[in-house]
């Protein structure tokens, strides 16, 4: 199955990144109660996003018109400009408190991704909101996807605003960083044994 990803595959905001998924016209649409996505986030090696994770990529230029789930139980959409179908014009990180069984996307949180970012920003200074709002919006003339969901009891949400998706069909990028420290510690492990071998003889 395949599931669009925003704002696009390894390149989290602060670690966290938004999984819709698609019906049968390859249209975003909700499909996720609050179990069923912490489960989609498990399968993709990550976890939930919290509400606090959400909040800090939102500081940082995330902004979305879908709601997603985040750990706490509850729906989020963040925003920064104000937009009468995203979440009713409100802007900061925009709360739902629907039923667990309600369909959503969901926010998960790459704790490397995040770590990295940091590590990154200590270093070149942080991130604007404005710049990553612009980068987003050129990388986003290229290709763009749009999406359609309301329902009567809650705020009117349609992505009307042109976002970067690409779409993943298995693990996170995060995997292959696991791969990676996996083989490291095997390596050093085996390098170690060959040591002590070699002193006993």
């Amino acid at each position: 199955m395949l599931f669009p990803v925003f704002p696009a595959v390894n390149q989290s905001v602060a670690g966290v990144f938004q999984v819709s998924s698609l019906d049968h016209l390859n249209q975003p649409h909700y499909a996720f109660n609050a179990s069923e996505a912490r489960v989609l986030c498990s399968s993709l090696g990550v976890n939930m996003a919290s509400k606090a994770d959400v909040q800090r990529a939102l500081s940082r230029g995330l902004e979305t018109c879908r709601f997603g789930w985040v750990d706490e139980h509850f729906a989020v959409i963040p925003r920064i400009n104000p937009l009468s179908n995203c979440g009713q014009s409100q802007t900061g990180l925009v709360k739902w408190r629907a039923p667990v069984t309600r369909k959503f996307d969901v926010f998960c949180f790459n704790e490397s991704d995040a770590a990295t970012q940091l590590e990154d920003t200590t270093t070149d200074g942080p991130v604007s909101s404005s710049d990553y709002t612009a980068e987003t919006t050129h990388s986003a003339s290229s290709s763009s996807s749009s999406s359609s969901s309301s329902s009567s009891s809650a705020p009117e949400v349609r992505d009307n605003e042109v976002e970067a998706a690409r779409f993943v069909g298995g693990l996170q990028g995060s995997a292959g960083g696991k791969v990676v420290l996996i083989t490291c510690t095997c390596t050093l492990l085996l390098l170690a044994i060959i040591i002590i071998v070699y002193l006993k003889l």
